[in-house]
């Protein structure tokens, strides 16, 4: 890719062999403190699409919810998503993200680049992945480092990059807004949605199983098992999972230790599932919302086995 050519969803790009990403990385692995992480060599050489600019991105880890990259180079491609698989086994399945330095534009009939195993060596031998005994090293880890916070007027500035960026339209963001907006105004006049009055909040094990049917209980037995936070054992349960209460859903997997942002502590989690088509509604706790797409997480609590998958609509 030419310097000062900028990617935007729907180009179709190559990431960079690995030879020509090892010039792009300093000592520990990073560019602009972004690590490129063992889990992406297997993407060298490939070819996807770009889903959307990392305008803003959503960190649990920090005092903002919308952080911003310091430097507007960073993309996310379509369906990629972390393994774990070099971090322990972490189940967090963060969307990866890539500096455009990482990658060319090209097209469809365009020669493939032939990777050398040896260099792919060569590169993986280059990166960390902890920093001590117990703390990894990651995306998620170094998050707070390469973004920023932003301020009241840059958040608002960032949604209108969103749209020239051409991650959403107006009308999308305008959506969003108003989501936010709302969710905002109903805290400081109600307080915190789905609170509870719990000290210490219950937990139960269903032992699901990926591919087993759910049903998300009712509201009023899910605020049963939260305190005033809304939150049961840490885990928050967020304005947008209200939708998913009465619908059935297939268990995807179980989730059993993440690597939290901004610190590369592993979190052991128990009685915890992710559902199949189950995402982050950003936009009500997160201003614009962001382009993370992370997963939501579900207590076993929260849910109830269901016979099979809901009938079908008739014709």
């Amino acid at each position: 890719m030419k310097p000062g050519v900028r990617l935007f969803p729907g180009d179709l790009v190559e990431v960079r062999t690995p030879r020509e990403i090892l010039q792009t990385l300093d000592a520990g692995g990073t560019l602009g403190q972004l690590p490129f992480m063992p889990e992406m060599v297997e993407f060298c050489g490939k070819r996807f699409r770009v889903s959307k600019r990392a305008v803003k991105v959503c960190s649990s880890g920090s005092r903002s919810t919308v952080r911003s990259f310091r430097t507007d180079d960073v993309v996310l491609l379509d369906g990629l998503r972390c393994s774990g698989a070099a971090h322990d086994g972490c189940q967090k399945a963060c969307m990866i993200f890539w500096r455009e330095a990482w990658l060319r534009r090209t097209g469809e009939d365009s020669p493939r680049p032939r990777v050398d195993p040896d260099s792919s060596g060569e590169l993986r031998a280059r990166l960390r992945t902890s920093t001590g005994p117990r703390t990894y090293f990651c995306q998620a880890s170094e998050l707070l480092k390469a973004t920023e916070n932003l301020t009241r007027r840059q958040r608002l500035g960032k949604c209108l990059d969103e749209i020239r960026a051409g991650n959403c339209t107006p009308l999308q963001m305008a959506r969003r807004i108003s989501i936010w907006l709302f969710w905002r105004i109903r805290r400081l006049f109600l307080g915190v949605y789905a609170r509870g009055a719990n000290r210490t909040t219950p937990m139960e094990s269903l032992n699901l199983r990926p591919g087993e049917w759910v049903e998300i209980k009712p509201m009023e037995s899910i605020i049963a098992t939260l305190n005033e936070k809304a939150h049961n054992r840490g885990l928050f349960f967020s304005p947008d999972m209200r939708l998913e209460c009465g619908r059935q859903r297939r268990v995807e997997r179980r989730l059993e230790k993440i690597i939290v942002d901004g610190t590369g502590e592993m979190r052991q989690l128990r009685n915890t599932v992710y559902l199949e088509g189950s995402r982050c509604g950003c936009a009500h706790v997160a201003f614009g919302g962001c382009s993370r797409c992370e997963f939501t997480y579900w207590r076993e609590i929260w849910l109830r086995r269901a016979q099979g998958p809901p009938p079908s609509p008739r014709p």
